[in-house]
């Protein structure tokens, strides 16, 4: 993912101190971004330069200043020029089906035992997954569009989960034929 983009993209909906991107990345589960704070603060710094986004600066007491950043006008438009382009093919890299693949080396308990530590990170992610979604919807909803096109981001990672924990379960089952 780019943070350049999603950066625009936060601000589009509110205008946001570097601290406070930072932590909507950190908490939210569909931008697979594990960046650092410089990451964010240099990102910022291009778009200021480009022109896509300004900042004012907010005095605190007993505080630093600090900066709160907005999108401009220019910064909209380049938004939506880049969410009309093409969307990228989703990556499947899964180290699990490297693991699996070399497998047969393992004992039948050890077989089991992979499946089941993978099944059990599944469904682990998957509530973890539900939980967020149950208590957290701080997402942009300035319109009823808008909230079901964030609902529905949710529902696909969700349902990633759901889809893996059913193809890990259903592998485990179709192995007890090879035991014999």
């Amino acid at each position: 993912m780019t943070i350049r983009y999603a950066i625009l993209g936060f601000l589009s909906w509110k205008e946001s101190s570097g601290y406070e991107l930072k932590k909507i990345f950190e908490d939210s589960p569909y931008l697979y971004w594990s960046g650092n704070n410089n990451q964010i603060y240099k990102s910022l710094l291009q778009l200021q330069k480009a022109g896509l986004v300004t900042y004012k600066t907010v005095h605190q007491d007993g505080a630093p200043s600090k900066k709160i950043y907005s999108i401009t006008k220019k910064g909209q438009e380049e938004l939506k020029k880049w969410i009309m382009t093409a969307p990228a093919v989703p990556e499947f890299k899964k180290p699990f089906l490297i693991q699996m693949a070399w497998a047969d080396i393992l004992s039948k308990e050890e077989l089991k035992a992979l499946f089941a530590r993978y099944e059990k990170e599944i469904e682990t992610q998957l509530n973890f997954q539900k939980e967020k979604y149950d208590r957290e919807k701080d997402w942009p909803n300035r319109s009823p569009r808008e909230t079901f096109l964030w609902n529905m981001i949710s529902v696909n990672l969700m349902s990633t989960f759901q889809s893996e924990l059913a193809w890990i379960r259903k592998v485990s089952q179709q192995l007890s034929r090879f035991e014999e």
